[in-house]
């Protein structure tokens, strides 16, 4: 594989937002993990060349300073987001084989490694490229984009957003319209004049030492439901339902089942939830950055096998109501609160776990829009889960409805889900 990188520089048409600011990362960029989050977009022949992939990307990151910036230190020893236009990392590949050889009946890649720029390690991420991409040119002019984005510069509603414009930049060339979002991440976190907190944030979004995670060998599988399925589960449910509560309702019953828990122990999912409409006063949807928290829908293991699907989804909807503008408006005052006693604050880890689970959900990203001049992804798809728990919901690229559910099992429990995972209750 023949590979060269450059640092593209943001192309402005218009003055430079942001110019050199040192912008302090806010209490939601702070509750993210610091890790480099990657996706995998794949296009068939014919995909757009490199030259035009690379022109339409200096115009999008001129809409984004953030991704051309880097992390830095400000003067109180604090981490930031230095705008200094120091550019996105592309490294250019080829690939001497067809994308059709590498790729399975359901359209996704069946390896990604290599497919990545190189992830820095945590110690290094003070000083590197926040965006970093990898075009993978195959033989037959197939295109696979390995992306990472540092989840302190952009929460996935974000980078959903600045991909659509990336692809608009490409088509659009040198008639490309700019889009104007919305910049300024100190609205996302106001204190009230007396700082007020009144939920337990320090060991829900912050913990001081997180508990070791339990070492489980488990296996990463796909698992995909029809439209017609997540059909049959809404109406289980009974009354409007999304996707997505019905989706987890299900595989929170079958994953427990899977798992042999004991009927009187507790399981709890945690679940990303979108802030921008919730705060008061809500903040404009168009946001760039991290504006998300985390609701725990918890049960008891019997509870969540007996309950009706209506009730387990009510158990989901009940946990995420929680997360209204006072819950967002106490945790701003939490973290005020924090930074006057100079507590130095860890976000919340290893909490998917067996027998817990975390969610993601693309469903609501804009994925389909990513079209670069010759039609959009034949599939995005995670890159393996770290750990096990762990699950993420994408909308398939094939067949409109129908939805790829990527998980990490534990190895002792892959044949049990397997099983029963497309059964109804």
């Amino acid at each position: 594989m023949e590979m060269t990188s450059t640092m593209l520089k943001p192309l402005y048409s218009t003055p430079r937002p942001l110019a050199g600011e040192m912008v302090p990362l806010t209490l939601f960029d702070r509750a993210t993990f610091d890790i480099f989050v990657p996706i995998m977009l794949v296009y068939p022949a014919p995909a757009p060349s490199n030259e035009a992939l690379k022109e339409g990307l200096r115009r999008a990151a001129a809409v984004y300073p953030h991704l051309a910036g880097r992390l830095a230190i400000d003067h109180r020893g604090r981490r930031c987001l230095h705008i200094n236009d120091e550019g996105v990392l592309v490294v250019e590949a080829t690939v001497p084989v067809d994308l059709s050889n590498v790729l399975s009946n359901s359209g996704v890649l069946t390896n990604t490694e290599g497919l990545y720029p190189a992830v820095p390690l945590q110690e290094e991420h003070v000083g590197v490229a926040l965006l970093q991409i990898k075009l993978n040119r195959y033989k037959c002019g197939g295109l696979a984009i390995g992306l990472t984005a540092h989840h302190h510069a952009a929460d996935g509603i974000s980078m959903s957003t600045f991909l659509t414009t990336w692809a608009s930049a490409v088509r659009q060339g040198r008639d490309f319209t700019a889009p104007s979002p919305f910049l300024d991440r100190g609205i996302t976190a106001l204190p009230r004049s007396v700082p007020a907190p009144v939920f337990d944030h320090q060991s829900t979004e912050f913990k001081g030492e997180d508990p070791a995670a339990p070492l489980y060998k488990f296996k990463n599988i796909t698992v995909r439901f029809t439209a017609a399925f997540v059909d049959e589960l809404k109406a289980r449910v009974g009354g409007r339902c999304s996707t997505f509560q019905c989706l987890l309702a299900h595989l929170w019953k079958k994953t427990t089942a899977a798992r042999g828990l004991t009927p009187g122990e507790f399981t709890q999912v945690r679940v990303a939830v979108n802030c921008r409409g919730r705060a008061d006063p809500p903040v404009p949807m168009d946001f760039f950055g991290n504006m998300v928290l985390w609701a725990f829908p918890r049960l008891q293991v019997r509870d969540v096998l007996c309950w009706s699907y209506g009730d387990v989804v009510g158990a989901i909807r009940d946990a995420v109501a929680r997360i209204d503008g006072d819950y967002i408006q106490s945790f701003v005052d939490f973290g005020a609160v924090a930074d006057a006693q100079g507590q130095e604050l860890t976000a919340t880890a290893g909490t998917m776990c067996c027998p817990n689970l975390e969610v993601d959900s693309w469903l609501g990203f804009r994925f389909h829009q990513v079209d670069f001049g010759a039609g959009p992804p034949a599939s995005f798809q995670p890159p393996d889960l770290p750990v096990e728990g762990l699950m993420v919901f994408v909308p398939s690229c094939l067949v409109k409805g129908d939805v790829d559910v990527y998980m990490a099992v534990a190895e002792d429990h892959v044949t049990a889900f397997q099983q029963i995972c497309h059964y109804l209750d």
